[in-house]
């Protein structure tokens, strides 16, 4: 299977949230196209056809600090590499980009997962409004 990893790609507005929704999220249809003036960079996964199979972006002020957020695999493509292969774009990105510290939040099932590309976990704490 060929695909191919891009940063700052166009994604059209419908995709993320289709790309979502197959994974069983909410959907968020009014966070796009809002979410690409304001993060500081994103990578999108085509396959063969063209179709967006992975998404995942990095926002903060752009100083040292940003926080990576909704690493999205379509579950066809699970468990061939293609995450990690985006995770770690996105790091890339991030040290040309002059960030030294990337933060994520992750379910503890994913913890090997984000291990293995290169995460140290350490505690934390979320607020979420009720």
């Amino acid at each position: 299977m060929r695909y191919s990893i891009m940063i700052n790609p166009q994604i059209a507005p419908h995709e993320v949230p289709e790309l979502r929704e197959v994974n069983g999220w909410d959907r968020r249809d009014a966070d796009y196209p809002t979410l690409f003036e304001r993060c500081n960079f994103w990578a999108g996964v085509r396959d063969e056809k063209e179709k967006l199979i992975g998404f995942g972006y990095v926002a903060g002020m752009g100083l040292q600090h940003g926080y990576m957020e909704d690493i999205l695999i379509h579950p066809k493509y699970h468990k061939k590499g293609i995450g990690a292969e985006l995770v770690k774009a996105l790091l890339r990105e991030s040290e040309k980009f002059g960030l030294e510290i990337i933060t994520l939040t992750y379910d503890q099932k994913h913890s090997n997962f984000y291990q293995t590309c290169g995460f140290t976990p350490c505690p934390g704490g979320v607020w979420q409004k009720k």
